[in-house]
C-alpha cells in the first residue's frame, strides 16, 4: 500500500504488475485532493480505479467530474460492453454504491462499459492504454460481482499469477522481524482486534 504522494520513480522501482487507485472521501476537483503524476497513465501498467480513483483518472485526464445525484446503496449494474474486467460477469447484478460526484465526460479513447440507473458512467476503459475504471466498490460483500471482476483485473489484466500460499507464512514473518530489529527493544500497542494481536503474537516470537 502506497500513499498518493509516492513518487512515480518510486513506484517504478517497485516494478508493480498492476496498481490499483482506491476510493475516498474527497472531491477531485477541490483544491488538497489526492492526485497523481499524469505520466501514470502513460507508463502501460495495468490500473484500476475505483470510486475516487475512477474519478481521478478522468479528471487528471481530458475528462470532466462534477456533481450529480447521490448514490448510496445497491444498484443494478448493467454491463454494456464485454471486456477483460467484465469477462464471465452477468449482464446485470447487484452493485453497491457510495458518492456524491460523477463523470461528466470521459476522457478521449475510453469507453463508457457500465451503468446504473442512475449514474451514466459506472465503469469505463481504454483498453489499449490499459486503463480501467469503476465508479462502484468491487470490494465490498454487497457487490455480487466485485470478487470475479477483481480477479478479472489481477489475473486477466495484469497477469498474476496467483502462486502465493499461507504455508511457511508465520516462520518466514518472524525470521523478517528478527532481522529489522536486531538486538533492540520493541514496543508493540495491542487493541484486542484480530490485526494487532497477530502483530504482537509475531512480535513476541521474534524477540
Amino acid at each position: 500500500v502506497k500513499p498518493w504522494t509516492t513518487p512515480l520513480e518510486e513506484l517504478k522501482a517497485f516494478d508493480p504488475i498492476g496498481i490499483i487507485f482506491t476510493g475516498g472521501p474527497r472531491s477531485v476537483y477541490r483544491e488538497g485532493s489526492p492526485t497523481v503524476d499524469k505520466s501514470i497513465f502513460t507508463w502501460g501498467v495495468p490500473i484500476l480505479g475505483i470510486c475516487y480513483g475512477c474519478q481521478l483518472i478522468a479528471g487528471t485526464l481530458d475528462g470532466a467530474v462534477g456533481i450529480g445525484p447521490r448514490e448510496y446503496g445497491k444498484r443494478t449494474l448493467t454491463v454494456k460492453k464485454s471486456t477483460a474486467l467484465f469477462d464471465g460477469i452477468k449482464k446485470k447484478s447487484v452493485c453497491w454504491m457510495s458518492h456524491t460526484n460523477y463523470i461528466e465526460k470521459i476522457p478521449t479513447g475510453f469507453t463508457v462499459t457500465a451503468v446504473t440507473e442512475t449514474c451514466p458512467v459506472a465503469a469505463l476503459e481504454c483498453d489499449s492504454a490499459k486503463l480501467y475504471g469503476v465508479q462502484f466498490h468491487p470490494e465490498v460483500m454487497h457487490t455480487e460481482e466485485g470478487f470475479a471482476i477483481l480477479k478479472n483485473f489481477l489475473y486477466k489484466i495484469c497477469g498474476a499469477s496467483g502462486d502465493w500460499t499461507m504455508s511457511g507464512y508465520v516462520e518466514r514473518t518472524v525470521a523478517e522481524l528478527k532481522a529489522k530489529i536486531g538486538d533492540k527493544k520493541v514496543l508493540c500497542a495491542l487493541s484486542g482486534g484480530v490485526d494487532s494481536a497477530v502483530a504482537a503474537a509475531l512480535v513476541h516470537r521474534a524477540c
